[in-house]
């Protein structure tokens, strides 16, 4: 975490260039193509309104809307060409630090009906379900400044790391990890250090400091440890990266300064130790940090390292979505996620989905991110508990997915929402099937401006490959100016059309269609 929570504002709007709802309502802003010529139908649509009247809401359409003969376009034209095939989605998701995991141990012991609620309504990927099916869970290894204390899973000077201990983790973390994996089994957990042992840096601690390259080797068995630790524990490791934020250097919680070549020593270290352990799937990542560094620190880790790195992760606290590009136009073969941002209490609930969706949930896709990963999943209404002593996230305090609240009650806030619209248009159709995969969209029309789109198609299980694929649209419509509202919309879609009016709001609908 960097940066207070604080996030830059990138779209110009208006330029040309609480707790979840599960009922159902009858749409009265869909509006059904004559029927000439019968394709596709869309069935299933989702919204978030800007007044709240609608909370990822799943509408229940009396009459489906019938892609059909094409005619004038609306006041915008949304083209989807599943052509132009871009990057297979990984997923939409949070992070479990110590303290999100502890105030969800806390919401299981007051009220166990309400987690389970909870983390179904989080992680659930059933599909169609009222839930936003995250599939994504990112976890620090060891403290950070969401923790009750600062940790290590070896904190005793030891070259041999004879001592490591995956246990230092408090047993809540585990606890709570293992109840998430129960709800949806194919989560992926990503994983990254806030701070190496302190004995392996010049501060001889892990509030600050920066890594010394002598212990290289010695990091990398760490992290091989680590690794296998939560193995132990009965969890899978996805993707790791060699350090959280490892240009920032806060000596009031676990940070750690780590240059761009140390990184990639350590990681040419660890790649072959992974491979060498039966984890040669796990992906390794590059920087761990603000889109600002873009085009210097992963470049020149890649340019050291290339063979180590799956490719590198972004946080939003500085610079802008866009200079994702720079890493991906260096390395187009190299993966891009997207991995922590956090709101702060007291901000404007629709600003900030209209900043989310189109910067996050929608921008960073359209710049090449596989996942978005949100910070953190749970904390209390002051965005507590954190670390003692911490200057991260100052009052009124970093704002989580979900506040729980220590009487057993918990409400969703803005994150969740954003979260959810783009979530449900990749999870998987079928239970073994793929994720979905963005493709190539484009907006016409006089209104076109009103709205950010971004489309996928998601593929089939191998048992049902001859069934038709799912084809998604998820569709911010920002304008909540006066005199604004519904974009009346004709989706253009393998040469028919079909036409649905966006509110003020978010929007994500999916029709099917052959492969």
């Amino acid at each position: 975490m960097c940066g207070g929570g604080w996030r830059l504002n990138i779209y110009s709007y208006g330029s040309s260039s609480t707790s979840a709802s599960t009922s159902t309502s009858t749409s009265t802003s869909t509006t059904a193509s004559a029927t000439a010529t019968a394709g596709p139908q869309i069935w299933d649509i989702w919204n978030t309104r800007n007044d709240q009247s609608q909370l990822f809401q799943r509408l229940s359409l009396s009459n489906p809307i019938t892609f059909t003969n094409p005619g004038s376009i609306g006041q915008a034209d949304i083209v989807v060409d599943d052509s132009q095939l871009y990057q297979d989605m990984d997923g939409f998701g949070v992070s479990l630090p110590d303290s999100s995991a502890s105030m969800l141990q806390n919401l299981k012991n007051a009220n166990s009906n309400n987690y389970w609620q909870l983390l179904h309504t989080l992680f659930d990927p059933t599909d169609g379900a009222a839930t936003a099916g995250l599939s994504i869970v990112r976890v620090p290894l060891g403290a950070s400044d969401f923790s009750a204390n600062v940790y290590s899973f070896h904190d005793t000077y030891d070259p041999n790391l004879g001592s490591f201990n995956i246990n230092a983790a408090p047993s809540y973390l585990w606890s709570t990890l293992a109840d998430i994996v129960s709800v949806n089994p194919s989560i992926k957990i990503m994983v990254a250090p806030w701070s190496p042992p302190g004995w392996m840096k010049d501060s001889g601690t892990m509030l600050g400091g920066t890594f010394q390259s002598t212990w290289a080797s010695t990091l990398a068995n760490y992290l091989l440890k680590s690794v296998q630790g939560f193995q132990s524990m009965g969890f899978t490791v996805s993707h790791l990266a060699i350090q959280n934020e490892p240009e920032n250097s806060n000596p009031t919680y676990p940070t750690c300064i780590v240059n761009a070549d140390d990184g990639a020593n350590v990681a040419a270290q660890l790649r072959q130790l992974l491979n060498s352990n039966g984890f040669g799937n796990l992906k390794i990542m590059a920087l761990e940090h603000n889109w600002d560094l873009a085009d210097s620190y992963p470049i020149q880790e890649l340019n050291d390292q290339y063979n180590a790195f799956a490719g590198a992760s972004f946080h939003c606290y500085s610079g802008t979505v866009d200079q994702q590009m720079s890493f991906y136009n260096a390395f187009p073969n190299k993966e891009v996620h997207f991995t922590e941002c956090i709101g702060t209490y007291g901000s404007d609930w629709w600003s900030d989905i209209k900043w989310d969706m189109s910067n996050l949930m929608i921008g960073s896709p359209s710049y090449m991110s596989r996942s978005v990963v949100m910070w953190a999943v749970a904390l209390d209404g002051a965005g507590n508990p954190k670390l003692p002593g911490t200057d991260s996230c100052a009052a009124p305090g970093c704002r989580p997915i979900a506040t729980v609240n220590y009487d057993g009650t918990y409400s969703l806030n803005q994150e969740f929402y954003s979260l959810a619209q783009a979530s449900r248009a990749v999870v998987p159709k079928d239970s073994s099937g793929p994720f979905g995969q963005r493709i190539g969209s484009s907006i016409n029309g006089n209104l076109n401006y009103e709205l950010i789109v971004s489309a996928y198609k998601t593929g089939r299980s191998a048992a049902a490959d001859t069934d038709w694929n799912r084809y998604s649209l998820v569709v911010l419509n920002w304008n909540d100016q006066t005199n604004a509202g519904p974009v009346t919309t004709t989706i253009e879609f393998r040469g028919l059309q079909a036409t649905y009016s966006f509110p003020i709001g978010v929007t994500t609908l999916w029709w099917f269609a052959e492969n």
